[in-house]
């Protein structure tokens, strides 16, 4: 099981023709991989999936896998609100040597619970690889209810669930009902710490792509139930968790993560760059977390 501090990864881009930018997601991963980072999510909602080529989408997983070297885990993001697509996406991350998928709940088309449960079991049935479910409803419109999990949980490849509600009741009845082996990851930074001293297995984070090393030991705290260590760290974090959201991530991420000298802050239409005014929120937050001087 993959467990920890989980960082949903921005995708580096050049300035101007935010073409991908290889040189700087590799350092990237170099970089995350220095500060203690436990698994990393490539081309996920951080990574700008919804711009990227299938093409991009597959080069990007491939070339995180690459750089990695099998020294953490590479889970692909790999969700469409398309069954065919999203098998297409799945195949091509086991290619790549994905360790694990991640699959968002199909957006705009609105399934019923029994249209999820038959897509996701389609794409568990097409592709052998490890697949989490991914459930944002404040994203995509579609919220995957629990009972419906619990009931993909009994697909062998289906191994667990990012549940990004921070709705910390829903999250203790996945950890109450589901297996020991399926896992429940927080994809609200607010809440993870509260979900992981629950019975929770990690953090799927934006806040991790500028205080990884923070968040490596706030987790590896909640795992093993200091729940003193983790709130600290937490609350040092606080500003951050706060500050990721001023407007649609990934647009504040991706500015700060520049602002620590790592990538430019290019991003992709429709999404445009961190407005003057909120830069004055997110530069005080890092400053307060101690992340920038």
């Amino acid at each position: 099981m993959i467990t920890g501090s989980i960082v949903a990864l921005v995708t580096p881009m050049c300035p101007d023709s935010c073409d991908v930018d290889w040189k700087a997601l590799e350092s990237l991963v170099e970089w995350h991989i220095d500060q203690g980072t436990h698994a990393l999510v490539a081309v996920g909602t951080t990574g700008e999936s919804a711009t990227l080529s299938v093409k991009e989408h597959s080069q990007v997983i491939r070339s995180t896998v690459e750089v990695s070297k099998g020294r953490i885990p590479i889970i692909a993001g790999t969700g469409a609100n398309c069954t065919r697509e999203a098998i297409e996406l799945t195949e091509a991350a086991k290619q790549a040597g994905a360790d694990a998928c991640l699959l968002v709940t199909p957006y705009y088309n609105k399934p019923t619970q029994e249209g999820l449960y038959q897509h996701y079991k389609a794409v568990a049935e097409a592709v052998d690889i490890d697949q989490i479910l991914y459930n944002v409803p404040g994203r995509t419109a579609c919220d995957l209810l629990p009972e419906t999990a619990l009931r993909l949980s009994k697909i062998s490849n289906i191994v667990g669930i990012k549940e990004a509600t921070g709705d910390l009741q829903r999250a203790k009845l996945l950890i109450d009902s589901a297996t020991p082996d399926f896992a429940i990851y927080s994809g609200d930074d607010h809440s993870a710490r509260e979900l992981m001293l629950l019975g929770g297995h990690g953090d799927i984070s934006v806040t991790a792509n500028v205080a990884p090393n923070l968040m490596s030991q706030m987790c590896e705290a909640a795992l093993k139930g200091d729940a003193d260590k983790a709130q600290a760290l937490d609350q040092q974090l606080l500003p951050v968790h706060d500050a990721m959201f001023v407007e649609s991530n990934p647009i504040p991420v991706k500015w700060a993560v520049n602002q620590l000298d790592l990538i430019d802050d290019a991003i992709r239409l429709p999404l445009t760059k961190l407005s003057d005014a909120n830069q004055v929120q997110v530069m005080q937050a890092l400053k307060s977390a101690e992340l920038i001087k």
